[in-house]
């Protein structure tokens, strides 16, 4: 059995891929796909004891019940949002701690290489990430040989859903855009400013907060304003990031819900700054499957 992940600082999605065995059978052996979900896990932001938390409330209990576990032969292939190496004996130790499983069959790695090996398989280009957070690299086909560093919300994520966030709040409240909609904005959300500065400032995670706004910035882009604000950061993704790499000759790739519902938004600001999109899809998990069969 493997189970597979890739993890937001907002969702995680799993795919167990395991076998059954039926000697009455003519072919004993049937391969299954099981896919579900669970909250996101950032070993940065989180304790180990809250990532045990959600492998042992969340994960384990949407395991299939018609499975009989050997958890000493599960593999883990790990992929997600702060998963620097210095967190990687984090999530190593979780996972040892919840699924009871030798660490040694615990592989964790960066969501940037996830969204590489998901778009590139196994050939050379660019790959993107924009969701709650937002990052690139250049892939040679096996390693990430080059990585802006994305910086984080606050210094950085260009173009990622948390940022939007913060622009559209500027926005809102210095009184560039129309009353009616800041009036949308409070009526829809229930939020007072005094909320909003907790959530951001006092409150844990205010990243994904920030990203939650999303949705409503999403449907209010027939709004010049908004629109401009969306193209402008996605602008910035580019020139801050991508033109970097100094690879015009591929086109670039992106994953993440933000990049998917935005993609009309982000082909446009790629077009202003010279660059061709690629393939756009909302998660990368399918491709990681993928990855995965293909390189055993």
């Amino acid at each position: 059995m493997i189970l597979i992940a890739d993890s937001g600082s907002t969702k995680t999605d799993w795919v167990l891929i395991h076998t059954k065995h039926d000697l009455s059978e003519p072919s004993p052996q049937e391969t299954f796909v099981s896919s579900f979900h669970t909250q996101g896990i950032n070993p940065f932001y989180m304790s180990e004891q809250d990532i045990v938390d959600v492998f042992d409330n969340e994960l384990k209990a949407q395991f299939p019940s018609d499975v009989p576990f050997d958890y000493s032969t599960l593999k883990v292939r790990f992929y997600g949002a702060g998963c620097r190496e210095d967190m990687i004996p984090k999530m190593q130790s979780a996972f040892a701690r919840s699924l009871h499983t030798d660490d040694k069959k615990i592989e964790v790695y960066s969501d940037m290489m996830g969204a590489a090996r998901a778009l590139c398989g196994n050939q050379e280009g660019i790959a993107c990430i924009l969701g709650t957070g937002s990052n690139s690299c250049l892939y040679d086909g096996r390693r990430i040989v080059n990585n802006i560093s994305p910086m984080g919300f606050i210094l950085g994520d260009e173009g990622s859903g948390a940022v939007l966030g913060k622009c559209f709040l500027n926005l809102l409240y210095k009184g560039e855009v129309c009353q009616s909609l800041k009036d949308d904005f409070i009526q829809q959300t229930q939020l007072s400013m005094s909320d909003i500065i907790n959530k951001v400032y006092r409150a844990p995670l205010p990243n994904r907060f920030l990203a939650s706004l999303v949705p409503f910035i999403h449907q209010h882009l027939h709004m010049e304003e908004v629109r401009q604000m969306v193209i402008d950061n996605f602008r910035q993704f580019f020139v801050k990031n991508i033109r970097h790499y100094q690879s015009p000759q591929f086109k670039v790739h992106f994953v993440g819900s933000v990049a998917y519902y935005f993609a009309d938004c982000l082909r446009e600001a790629a077009s202003i700054e010279g660059y061709e999109i690629g393939e756009i899809c909302q998660s990368p998990i399918e491709g990681l499957v993928k990855y995965h069969q293909n390189n055993n």
